[in-house]
């Protein structure tokens, strides 16, 4: 059976040396020392500050809007995973949709100013499929109008714009680190926070509003990530520039083959981006093509996905 995704798991001595520590300390969670690895060699190897890791991606988003205090109107697109809405809704703001670019599948900018209310605190792009968004145009829009920006870059692990991280746009950036990823701490996630105070906000937001053993100094909630999933993401990073090259591989492959193949559209990417091929979406023609094909790979046991269906507006 061929599944759509298949999770890199790292070598298992490696992972083993690392849960052998765990135990030996006792310390599994708070703050521990492999969380505290983990994000400065994140940080240094993604070229940001303020990295904040968390428990999951959907977690990052809601501290996200807590952290901005956004109340109203946000602005984003209906092309992404569930969680991209889902989380807007949770935190009593209401998801205002704007279509996407046919050719990147990312929120089309030019149709943004058209959706602006007196009630938009925000704009939440997506990177879909790890392919970056205008965001020197989405920039000029939220300055026009005061906006807040939060870049969903839940499959932008590594992704550059213009030489520079991608996470350095917008007031905030979110990183998924699920076992889907091209980078994975099992379930994960983690903020790149512009702003220094806020930066130190988040960071007793995540666990409760504590900020000594007999003090609580703000509404918080659980957040924090533990020792178990950092030591994965540590033993994940220590491959990933053979995982990048092996899926650099596998995409070419892809490409070279679907350029023989008529009524199939691959995914216009930014030219001013790199690639972290994590993903290789076709679109096709019609619906009635595209089941057409999901139903012929399913009898030879490979089983695609529709992503992302069902539109997000629906």
């Amino acid at each position: 059976m061929i599944r759509v995704t298949k999770t890199h798991l790292p070598d298992i001595n490696r992972f083993k040396a690392y849960v052998d520590d765990i135990f030996e300390s006792g310390w599994v969670t708070n703050d521990g020392k492999y969380v505290k690895r983990l994000r400065r060699n994140l940080e240094e190897y993604l070229g940001v500050k303020n990295l904040l890791l968390v428990s999951n991606g959907t977690l990052a988003l809601q501290i996200a809007y807590k952290l901005l205090e956004l109340k109203g109107e946000v602005i984003t697109t209906p092309f992404s995973f569930v969680a991209t809405t889902s989380s807007l809704v949770w935190e009593g703001l209401k998801p205002v949709f704007v279509d996407i670019d046919k050719d990147t599948f990312c929120i089309d900018y030019r149709k943004i100013e058209e959706k602006i209310t007196e009630k938009t605190a925000a704009i939440v792009p997506v990177h879909v499929f790890g392919n970056g968004c205008e965001v020197e145009e989405i920039e000029k829009i939220a300055q026009k109008y005061n906006l807040r920006i939060i870049y969903d870059a839940a499959h932008a692990f590594g992704i550059n714009y213009r030489g520079e991280s991608i996470l350095k746009y917008g007031d905030i950036s979110i990183l998924s680190f699920h076992a889907t990823k091209v980078f994975h701490t099992i379930e994960g996630g983690a903020l790149i926070i512009k702003d220094d105070r806020l930066f130190e906000k988040a960071q007793r937001m995540i666990n409760f509003g504590i900020t000594g053993p007999e003090s609580i100094e703000g509404l918080g909630i659980n957040a924090k990530m533990n020792e178990f999933q950092a030591v994965m993401g540590l033993s994940i990073l220590d491959e990933i520039d053979r995982i990048l090259e092996t899926r650099k591989v596998i995409y070419e492959y892809y490409v070279n083959a679907f350029k023989k193949i008529k009524g199939i559209t691959l995914q216009k990417l930014n030219p001013n981006c790199n690639n972290n091929y994590g993903y290789f979406p076709v679109l096709f023609k019609d619906e009635a093509a595209l089941l057409a094909a999901k139903e012929r790979l399913e009898a030879r046991n490979i089983f695609p996905r529709r992503y992302f269906y069902p539109s997000l507006d629906t």
